[in-house]
């Protein structure tokens, strides 16, 4: 099997994207400064809460910033895994949820006998 190439996080790359689209690129920042901002949650909380998003997304580059943020905030290493496994359990729920839909599905097409 291939490897996947993934490119760093380079200041080129970042300027690249930036000249390309400078309104959306000023609007993410300003929006992501915004909801990581001290509020109701605690910078803490909401890094742990990236932090189980980013597994759930599987986004590598999210998953190392924010497991970075996490960190400065004061997390600790059992909070992130903690974070982590609720994401799993988050994730795999989900198809155990949505299993109603193939079950209804059988259901209605043998009238019941599944």
């Amino acid at each position: 099997m291939a490897e996947m190439h993934l490119p760093g996080a380079t200041r080129e790359l970042a300027d690249l994207r930036r000249r390309l689209a400078p309104e959306p690129e000023a609007a993410f920042r300003a929006f992501s400064k915004a909801v990581f901002a001290e509020g109701a949650l605690d910078a803490r909380t909401k890094q742990l809460i990236a932090v189980a998003v980013a597994h759930v997304t599987q986004c590598p580059w999210c998953i190392e910033g924010h497991v970075k943020a996490a960190r400065k905030a004061g997390a600790s290493g059992e909070e992130i895994m903690e974070a982590i496994w609720i994401a799993a359990e988050m994730r795999a729920g989900a198809a155990y949820a949505h299993s109603l839909k193939t079950l209804d599905l059988l259901a209605a097409e043998d009238g019941g006998k599944t």
